[in-house]
């Protein structure tokens, strides 16, 4: 009898134990992190394999206006959408600005985006990844911090002895923050990223659509006309940054479905004409 308990108990096991470890999380810093003071809650990067990865990564912002993070709904939901698509996944967990655990906060979240880049590039070849074929996405605020990477990848603001490059090959905004200008910014990220009173060199730092150069990467911009949280015109401001730095950009307007669409449209409406971008940009094979 106490065998066959044993057995029961012995066989959900077996199930249950792979799907603990489907998703490895690791910290982002293997000593210390940099900018940091008292006690920091340490920033991790979760990687979502596929059965079938085909080399393409995708290195996921999630937003929360600079105060929180839509960890779930857009990181965990988003990476096992790319999954189904071969693509290696990874969610970030950036740290938060914050006056009591950083020297400078407004640096915090772009020194760990840079950081999770870097990573994911010094690890290429354990996770079976093509070094050229590794993107970013970003949504709402992290769509901001994925801009600030992909226009400020020029200079390292981490250490990396290592000379590791930190510019994404592609970069996805999805109803991104681009701006802290006051006539686009959203008030609830510019204030959590840089104060009520901001200088104007900060300003100007995380306006990214001031900052495009031939160094940015190729992008995949879409919002919604209707989005009353964060202004449709930051989407269409970088676009047009793009368009005159003569760097490949395609723009995605929908005129309804307000803030946060992919949480609410069917998985392939939002996820497919990503992929196809990604398929004619030549970052997945382009097989049906």
């Amino acid at each position: 009898m106490k065998k066959s308990l044993a057995l029961l108990f012995f066989i959900p096991a077996l199930f249950v134990t792979p799907l603990l470890k489907a998703q490895e999380v690791r910290p982002l810093y293997k000593d210390s992190i940099p900018n940091s003071i008292g006690k920091v809650d340490a920033p991790t990067i979760t990687i979502y394999k596929p059965t079938k990865p085909n080399g393409t990564a995708v290195i996921i912002f999630p937003g929360g206006a600079y105060a929180f993070l839509a960890f779930d709904e857009e990181g965990i939901k988003i990476a096992e959408a790319f999954k189904t698509k071969g693509v290696t996944a990874f969610v970030v967990k950036y740290r938060l600005p914050s006056d009591a655990t950083m020297r400078d906060k407004s640096m915090g979240p772009l020194q760990d985006a840079q950081q999770a880049i870097k990573l994911v590039r010094m690890n290429a070849a354990e996770w079976g990844l093509d070094k050229n074929k590794i993107g970013i996405a970003g949504y709402s605020a992290g769509g901001h911090l994925a801009a600030t990477l992909g226009t400020h990848s020029g200079k390292s603001y981490i250490p990396n002895k290592e000379n590791i490059e930190l510019r994404p090959d592609f970069m996805i905004l999805v109803y991104p923050v681009i701006s802290m200008n006051k006539d686009l910014a959203h008030v609830g990220s510019r204030v959590s990223l840089i104060g009520n009173d901001p200088a104007p060199e900060k300003i100007a730092f995380f306006s990214n659509e001031e900052w495009v150069n031939n160094n940015t990467p190729p992008a995949y911009i879409t919002h919604t006309n209707d989005d009353m949280v964060v202004n449709v015109n930051n989407s269409i401001a970088f676009y047009q940054a793009m368009v005159r730095g003569g760097i490949p950009a395609e723009l995605h307007l929908y005129p309804t479905g307000n803030h946060g669409f992919t949480q609410r449209l069917p998985v392939n409406e939002w996820l497919d004409p990503m992929i196809w971008w990604m398929k004619r940009g030549g970052w997945l094979p382009n097989t049906p």
